[in-house]
C-alpha cells in the first residue's frame, strides 16, 4: 500500500512535469487533432456504403493517439531522464523501483484519458463519427483501449533503453512510430495495403487496436470488409495481451537506470 501510494504521489508529480512541457503537450495532445483536421478535410466520400474515410480514419487515430501516449512519449522522455542523471538519482532514493513505474502509467492513463476524449469529441462534432450506441460496445471500446495503451506503456518502457542518449530518443522512436501508423490502417484503408505490408503490421499491436476501433465506430457492415471478414475480438485480445506479456518481460530484462557508458 505503501508502495502504490507513493507511485500515485509520483504519477501526480510525473502529470505536472507533463504539461509544463509544451513540447510534449503539442506533440501529443495536439498533433493527433491537427493530422485528423488535416486529413478529414481533405479526403471525402465514402469507402464503403455508409462509411466514409473520415469515420474510417477517426477510428484509427483514437488508436494512435493510445500508441503515442503510451510508446512514443516514454520512449522518448526515460532517456532523457537517463541521460540526466534523474533516474540514477532515484535509485539511490528510499522510494521503491516500482512506484516509479506506477508513476509514469498513471501519468500515461491520465493523458490516453484525455487525448481520447479530445479526439471522440471532435471526431463526433466535425467528421460525423458515431459515438458507440449500446453497452456492448463501450465494453469493447474499454477492454481494447485497456489492452492497447497497457502493451503500448510497457513496449515504450522497454524501447527507451534502445537510445543510447536523451537526444536520440526522437530520432529512434518517431520513424518506427509512424512507419507502424502508415501500414496499420491508421492513414490509408488497411484492406488496401500491399499483403507484405499487412502481414508485418500483423505481429504489432497498433494493428489491431485499430481494427478493434472500427469493431467499436463503424457498423457492422463493414466487419466483411475486413481482410479476416470479420472483426476478430478473440484475436484481437489475444494479441494485444501477448504484447502486454512481451512487452513486461522486455522491461524486466533490458531497462537501465544509468547510461551505458
Amino acid at each position: 500500500m505503501n508502495t502504490l501510494r507513493l507511485g500515485l504521489l509520483r504519477g501526480g508529480l510525473e502529470i505536472k512535469q507533463f504539461l509544463r512541457s509544451r513540447e510534449s503537450v503539442v506533440f501529443t495532445l495536439l498533433f493527433p487533432l491537427i493530422l485528423l483536421g488535416i486529413f478529414g478535410a481533405i479526403f471525402g466520400g465514402e469507402i464503403a456504403p455508409g462509411v466514409s474515410f473520415t469515420q474510417y480514419f477517426a477510428a484509427g487515430m483514437v488508436a494512435a493517439g493510445l500508441l503515442s501516449t503510451g510508446f512514443q512519449s516514454l520512449a522518448i522522455q526515460i532517456p532523457m531522464e537517463r541521460e540526466k542523471g534523474i533516474l540514477k538519482r532515484l535509485r539511490g532514493t528510499p522510494m521503491p523501483r516500482t512506484a516509479y513505474f506506477i508513476g509514469k502509467v498513471v501519468m500515461v492513463l491520465a493523458i490516453g484519458a484525455v487525448e481520447t476524449v479530445v479526439l471522440l469529441g471532435t471526431a463526433a462534432l466535425f467528421f460525423d463519427l458515431d459515438l458507440p450506441s449500446t453497452a456492448a460496445r463501450w465494453a469493447t471500446f474499454a477492454w481494447v483501449t485497456l489492452l492497447g495503451i497497457s502493451a503500448c506503456t510497457l513496449c515504450g518502457i522497454a524501447f527507451s533503453s534502445l537510445a543510447r542518449t536523451g537526444r536520440s530518443g526522437p530520432a529512434v522512436v518517431t520513424p518506427v512510430a509512424i512507419v507502424l501508423q502508415f501500414i496499420s490502417g491508421v492513414f490509408f484503408v488497411y484492406s488496401d495495403l500491399p499483403a507484405w505490408m499487412r502481414d508485418i503490421a500483423a505481429v504489432f499491436p497498433l494493428k489491431w487496436m485499430t481494427q478493434g476501433m472500427r469493431s467499436v465506430f463503424l457498423p457492422d457492415s463493414y466487419a466483411a470488409r475486413e481482410v479476416g471478414g470479420a472483426w476478430q475480438h478473440g484475436t484481437i485480445a489475444l494479441v494485444l495481451g501477448g504484447w502486454v506479456v512481451v512487452g513486461l518481460a522486455l522491461c524486466l530484462l533490458t531497462f537501465r537506470w544509468t547510461e551505458r557508458d
